[in-house]
């Protein structure tokens, strides 16, 4: 149970790393548009999508792939909390088309990742 909880922790941790390593690897190009929460939660969509396709495929994945990459990693690195602030931001700042466009891009995108990920799995 612990040897659980600690995979978690470390997958999250580094998880949580790449993606302030994306956001601010783009910080300097002060975009108008949360363009790398929508990268980090891609990312995550193909890498969960592509371990979920292993598992439906063989059954099983490992305790070190279902909990410190898809539980912990995917969870660290995948943020729904930031793109709803994102998203929020965008409306409060009178970008409503941004926003929309952030909701949709994030929804249809994201499912394309998952899609993409099972189907690499194959």
């Amino acid at each position: 149970m612990l040897q659980t909880y600690l995979l978690v922790f470390l997958g999250g941790g580094v998880g949580s790393m790449c993606r302030y390593g994306i956001a601010h690897l783009l910080l300097k190009y002060q975009l108008n548009f949360p363009f790398a929460t929508l990268l980090a939660n891609v990312l995550a969509c193909l890498v969960l999508g592509y371990l979920v396709g292993i598992q439906l495929k063989k059954g099983d994945v490992s305790s070190f792939q279902k909990y410190a990459i898809m539980t912990g990693f995917c969870g660290g690195f995948s943020t729904f909390s930031t793109f709803s602030n994102e998203t929020f931001q965008l409306f409060q700042n009178g970008q409503t088309m941004l926003g929309l466009l952030n909701i949709g891009l994030s929804i249809v995108v994201c499912l394309i990742g998952i899609g993409i990920g099972m189907k690499l799995a194959e």
